[in-house]
């Protein structure tokens, strides 16, 4: 059974940082691409960044522009991780974010992790 796991969440003060993480279990297949999302309060759930995993990618990274320049999404291969780096953090970047797998081209983030709360207090 596949499993993404998050880790790293917390209560932060803005203008500080936080390191998630999302480790990936149980699956025999390499990864396409990973990303993540978040949702706040009454809120849809937003796109925050995606990084390529699949072999001769070279790891391309995309984010949403309400990360961008503050956020940066990493990998290591041989742990089967990817994180979110956050940076110089506002209260609007509370919510809950979920790790996301794609396991093929075709379908979009077909794997999801249960989540971590962030919470950014002015």
């Amino acid at each position: 059974q596949v499993q993404l796991v998050e880790s790293g969440g917390g209560l932060v003060q803005a203008g500080g940082s936080l390191i998630l993480s999302c480790a990936a279990k149980g699956h025999t297949f390499s990864w396409y691409a990973m990303g993540w999302f978040r949702q706040a309060p009454g809120k849809e759930r937003e796109f925050v960044a995606r990084i390529n995993w699949h072999i001769g990618s070279t790891g391309n990274r995309l984010y949403g522009d309400s990360v961008k320049g503050r956020f940066s999404i990493s990998r290591d291969i041989a742990k089967n991780t990817v994180y979110l780096q956050m940076n110089s953090l506002k209260p609007e970047d509370t919510g809950v974010y979920y790790c996301a797998g794609q396991s093929g081209p075709v379908a979009m983030y077909d794997y999801w992790g249960q989540g971590t709360q962030v919470t950014v207090s002015s």
